[in-house]
């Protein structure tokens, strides 16, 4: 509807400019309105609306205009309608997709299986994180992708020349690198191969993929000790970690930042928490760094960074109750939280949305056995390169 509406006012407009033999301004003004009609439509209608002229072929694939879609559908970060849910599955190893306001709102989903490149019925996938609507997938440990589903466009990562080594074990970070030129704009992956050689003893490599310059190199080692979390979470131009040095009675939990941009590490200070046998998880919440604490079996209790890097901006956003006993299950950090107060989490192998408002809680029906969830936003953002057209 909205294609014929905009071809119906072309032609208007061309017939009266015509008429009138006054036919610049209003070819711009019907160009910006063009614009305006097609940064609002979803994805799929634009990759329709690529086929109307070529004109609009060039308008739909052209950098500036995919970052303004982008900036329009990331505009309201707690709008569910704009985000959908990705989670992979049980007992066949499978990723779907479902949109994110049927499981706040109706706690059913109609997912759909979605053909991931270099799918494998006996492969583990992971999910390692989502950035502008390009996902990071890792199929076992050694191969990495980009892939923006709903484009359906993927880009296969080359080999970082890690070599295997008993006792290694690999985890990954996704992250879009911005600075002030837009230039320097770049998506990057972390990998952090961690080596055991014993219970005192380790040591870690750090290497950073740009898909800008489309290659791999060595950056510093990771600075405080191992890293507890399989994907780092990424939020404010940097990826985190929480990490841990002491494996022993005195164990301790900091959350280590790396800034894409500079490649640089550095630390956040934590809330101060209330007394008990806790849990702590490290998450991002919407654009804000979070740590959900459980306290084992009683409740999960959710803490918001609000101003990044200052520690007296941490805000305890809610507590969750363990309405029922979770046996060895726990809460996950909540994926989003739409405006109403309602969060959407995973308990061990289930999806549930948390009403902070009712302080209820609803399991999320057709889902089978999660292994992990993220949100992602609907985008044309390549995975070839940064600020080229989409193809």
């Amino acid at each position: 509807m909205a294609v014929e509406g905009v071809q119906k006012q072309q032609k208007t407009t061309s017939d009266s400019s015509s008429s009138k033999e006054e036919d610049g301004p209003p070819v711009l003004l019907l160009e910006e309105i063009i614009v305006e009609i097609l940064c609002r439509l979803p994805v799929e209608s634009l990759l329709r609306c690529r086929s109307v002229c070529k004109l609009w072929y060039s308008l739909i694939s052209d950098p500036l205009f995919v970052k303004s879609h982008l900036s329009l559908s990331t505009s309201n970060t707690t709008n569910p309608r704009c985000y959908r849910l990705i989670f992979s599955t049980l007992p066949k190893i499978n990723l779907k997709t479902s949109s994110l306001y049927d499981a706040l709102y109706h706690h059913s989903l109609d997912p759909i299986e979605l053909d991931y490149p270099m799918k494998h019925p006996r492969k583990s996938v992971w999910i390692v994180g989502s950035s502008n609507g390009l996902l990071c997938i890792a199929i076992e440990e050694d191969t990495l992708f980009l892939w923006n589903p709903t484009t359906r466009k993927s880009t296969r990562l080359p080999y970082c020349g890690r070599k295997s080594h008993p006792g290694c074990y690999v985890l990954y970070g996704f992250g879009y690198s911005s600075t002030v030129d837009d230039d320097d704009d770049d998506y990057r992956v972390v990998e952090i191969s961690c080596v055991f050689k014993d219970r005192a003893k380790y040591s870690t490599t750090v290497r950073i993929y740009s898909l800008k310059f489309g290659n791999w190199k060595k950056i510093d080692a990771f600075p405080h000790g191992i890293p507890l979390d399989d994907s780092g979470k990424f939020s404010n131009g940097a990826l985190h970690w929480a990490a841990s040095q002491d494996f022993g009675s005195s164990y301790s939990w900091i959350i280590v930042s790396l800034d894409l941009a500079k490649e640089t590490y550095g630390e956040i200070l934590q809330p101060v928490y209330d007394e008990g046998d806790k849990d702590l998880t490290l998450g991002v919440l919407g654009e804000s760094l979070c740590v959900l604490c459980n306290y084992r079996g009683i409740r999960a209790d959710v803490w918001v960074m609000k101003v990044y890097g200052v520690k007296d901006s941490w805000t305890k956003l809610v507590s969750i109750p363990y309405l029922t006993d979770p046996g060895r299950d726990q809460f996950s950090v909540p994926f989003c939280v739409s405006n109403d107060g309602k969060l959407l989490l995973q308990l061990g192998s289930k999806l549930i949305v948390y009403d902070s408002k009712s302080s209820s809680s609803s399991e999320i029906q057709n889902v089978d056995e999660c292994l992990e969830a993220c949100i992602f936003v609907e985008s044309l953002v390549s995975p070839d390169a940064p600020n080229r057209p989409w193809r």
